[in-house]
């Protein structure tokens, strides 16, 4: 767990299914299938609200694609990632939630200074700040970035261009998702 965010609840990373269900469970994405294979199982204590179990289906079983439980900037919100799927839950409404666009999520970075919990996926970031989504960057590479470096509010790395075969510099300004600089439309 990442608790880089206050949060108004408690959260308990599973072993396994329990065998007796609590009397709220909740199966995110809701309409997954045989989502018990190698889902991220977590007993979730809002604080204001009962317990609940939520499943979180496993996207790739792949040990590169990240699984784990982050706060947010919305202190009732958690996010809960399987298998590079992730999803943010509201624990004081657990039917409400978002399942994130990227297929896989890559890497989930807290920037707890900008209210931004940052995904990044194989060719583009999306934020996520106190109020949903902050913004989301245009294809920032053919296929693969990293992230070098986080100065104010510049976000820097690189994107792997298909054309070239070389990597190209980015920077994102952080309070707007726009890229800057004379690498910013390599990649549509």
């Amino acid at each position: 767990m990442t608790l880089a965010f206050p949060h108004s609840w408690e959260a308990q990373v599973l072993p396994a299914r329990p065998l007796i269900l609590p009397p709220r469970t909740w199966i995110y994405p809701r309409a997954a299938e045989e989502v018990e294979r190698g889902a991220l199982e977590v007993m979730v204590q809002p604080a204001n609200a009962p317990q609940f179990l939520a499943t979180f289906a496993l996207g790739f079983a792949d040990p590169s694609a990240p699984t784990g439980v982050w706060s947010c900037p919305d202190p009732d919100e958690l996010c809960a990632v399987a298998g590079g799927y992730a999803y943010i839950v509201n624990t004081v409404d657990p039917s409400q939630f978002t399942h994130i666009a990227f297929r896989p999520v890559l890497e989930v970075r807290p920037l707890p200074e900008h209210h931004l919990l940052l995904f990044a996926g194989h060719n583009a970031l999306l934020a996520w700040g106190i109020a949903g989504q902050a913004w989301q960057t245009p294809r920032l590479s053919s296929e693969g970035l990293r992230i070098t470096e986080i100065r104010g509010d510049e976000l820097n790395g690189f994107g792997w261009d298909l054309i070239t075969d070389r990597e190209l510099p980015f920077t994102i300004d952080l309070r707007t998702g726009h890229s800057a600089g004379p690498h910013s439309d390599s990649f549509r």
